[in-house]
């Protein structure tokens, strides 16, 4: 088996080896509790992303991010928020003859510190590193990367709102292969109180430095907290975007996105 995805099945694996059983909290602190990406809390997120009109061919692009989140504690004022994303990429072609290219892109490490006692508002910085783990070159880059990340939300009454930003610039490489790219997420969610019903917008809206060039969606959906096998929580979303702007030629157009995440509460 490839290394790389041998590195993704025990991680998985491991992940799989948690406590399958959420502490038992309402509908509506779970539904706030995911909707904040550095919440204490572990929780393993499955968000698909399929972005349509992508590359001169017009294909479709599919993004799979499996993004764990998992808290560390630094005593009792301070805590490390660790978020890992490792997309499966299916990567339209590009041009004529060029076939569908499926397979890992870079994985991307986030560690947040975090104050362990916070009120309504809520942050958290620390660095994100990029992991050169792809599976083909179509899929990522060959350098490492590194920058800062920081994340602010509130949390009031029933609306969740805030921010993730980042930047991530490459370590070596000549100038053909560097990169410097920013990633911006505003979110703002409404709960309808117990019923753990939301409404979502959180476009990720990013910037090559280095080519000028934007994607900036707009648009936004629904989400649903629910349990399975009694007490097991789950938050599925599902959004669309329109993206008023992207590179010409490239795109992609539009996309839609589909959340599963599995919430492991304390």
């Amino acid at each position: 088996m490839n290394i790389k995805f041998s590195f993704i099945v025990c991680f998985i694996a491991a992940l799989i080896t948690m406590p399958l059983w959420a502490a038992e909290q309402s509908s509506e602190e779970l539904a706030k509790a995911a909707q904040n990406p550095i919440a204490n809390m572990i929780s393993v997120p499955f968000q698909n992303n399929t972005n349509f009109n992508v590359g001169p061919e017009k294909g479709t692009q599919n993004i799979l991010n499996i993004q764990p989140v998992i808290p560390i504690s630094l005593g009792p004022n301070w805590n490390l928020i660790t978020r890992t994303i490792m997309p499966v990429i299916s990567q339209p072609a590009f041009g004529p003859g060029q076939d569908t290219q499926f397979g890992l892109g870079d994985t991307a490490f986030s560690a947040f510190l975090s104050p362990a006692k916070s009120g309504e508002f809520i942050w958290g910085v620390g660095p994100i590193v990029q992991l050169p783990i792809h599976t083909d070159d179509r899929l990522g880059s060959n350098e490492w990367g590194l920058g800062p990340t920081a994340v602010a939300l509130r949390m009031d009454g029933p609306w969740v709102y805030g921010a993730l930003v980042n930047n991530v610039w490459s370590l070596g490489g000549n100038d053909e292969k560097k990169y410097n790219n920013f990633l911006l997420q505003p979110f703002v969610n409404y709960n309808f109180g117990k019923t753990g019903t939301f409404l979502v917008s959180s476009p990720i809206i990013t910037a090559n430095w280095r080519t000028g060039d934007w994607v900036v969606p707009v648009g936004g959906g629904m989400g649903q907290i629910f349990k399975i096998f009694g007490k097991q929580a789950v938050t599925t979303q599902l959004a669309a975007y329109y993206n008023v702007a992207h590179p010409d030629g490239i795109g992609p157009e539009w996309s839609t996105r589909f959340l599963l995440q599995f919430m492991f509460p304390k």
